[in-house]
């Protein structure tokens, strides 16, 4: 792994990790379907204008139409969705814990579904996980956290953890960003739906509300998803994958600083063996391909 792609998986993990406690901001003044799906919009629009200003077009294979649908709706709407939901009422160090196992639960989903043998290095990371999260929740659950916000979060993951299994080679054959805005705008239209069906609007305008959001559209949004792909097109999907370890430790650390929010010893022994599990897992799977 050369020096470039490292240092573009170290700011990947930096803005992917900020974009809960960017997230937490924004639902305390907005709707989340609504502020989310405006944020996919502005993002989208922004990502295809300068892809057909590079001479990209969106004249797409289907295979690169299909994993650019399945993508946008399982991953910006299903998963950021219900993330920005449960955020109303959990906290944004929690929901990057949660989040940040998607590397262990698709090395599970690998081997039970799709016939990849695990190595014992594996199965000793998915039962690091385990026990990690465990000392999280139950640190969490003796204070009070909400269960439906929690269930949310788990549900989130699922769908970002069949993003990633079901979305392969999405960027291959070209128009990388033309893709990523594509991907943006189909799941700005999913969640308007949802929003439409299931949400009432409500705003209230603050300047914390419109730096989060702006932040939001173009760090998180647009720049990590941008350098995301670029990782994966440059060392494949489970070496990129790798940096999703140091997720929770950014995640929390963020949380604390900007939002001030709590962090217990419980909490840092957890994310410490949820990490370690998380590299394990990816190293296991490494050392197979």
């Amino acid at each position: 792994m050369d020096i470039r792609a490292i240092l573009a998986g170290l700011v990947f993990v930096v803005m992917w990790s900020s974009a809960f406690s960017s997230a937490r901001i924004i639902v305390e003044y907005a709707s989340p379907l609504w502020a989310l799906s405006v944020r996919y919009l502005i993002s989208g629009l922004i990502g295809v204008g300068i892809a057909l200003a590079l001479g990209q077009s969106w004249r797409l294979t289907p295979a690169q139409w299909r994993a650019t649908i399945v993508f946008g709706v399982l991953q910006n709407a299903t998963y950021l969705g219900l993330n920005f939901v449960a955020m109303q009422t959990v906290e944004a160090s929690l929901a990057a814990i949660i989040a940040s196992t998607m590397p262990l639960w698709v090395g599970f989903a690998a081997w039970a579904f799709l016939g990849e043998r695990l190595r014992p290095l594996g199965v000793a990371g998915l039962l690091a996980g385990v026990v990690g999260v465990f000392i999280i929740m139950s640190a969490r659950l003796s204070g009070g956290v909400d269960l439906t916000g929690v269930l949310l979060c788990g549900l989130g993951v699922m769908a970002l953890t069949a993003a990633t299994l079901l979305v392969r080679g999405a960027t291959s054959g070209g128009n990388f960003l033309m893709i990523v805005g594509l991907q943006m705008l189909a799941g700005c239209v999913a969640l308007a739906l949802a929003a439409l069906l299931f949400e009432t609007p409500r705003l209230d305008p603050s300047w914390p509300l419109f730096f989060a959001f702006v932040y939001t559209c173009f760090v998180p949004g647009l720049a990590a998803t941008m350098i995301w792909f670029w990782l994966v097109n440059r060392l494949g999907a489970t070496r990129a994958a790798t940096f999703h370890f140091l997720n929770p430790f950014f995640g929390v650390a963020i949380a604390a600083l900007l939002l001030s929010e709590p962090l217990g010893a419980s909490d840092i022994l957890g994310v410490l063996i949820v990490a370690l599990g998380i590299l394990a897992v990816q190293i296991s799977r490494q050392k197979k391909q």
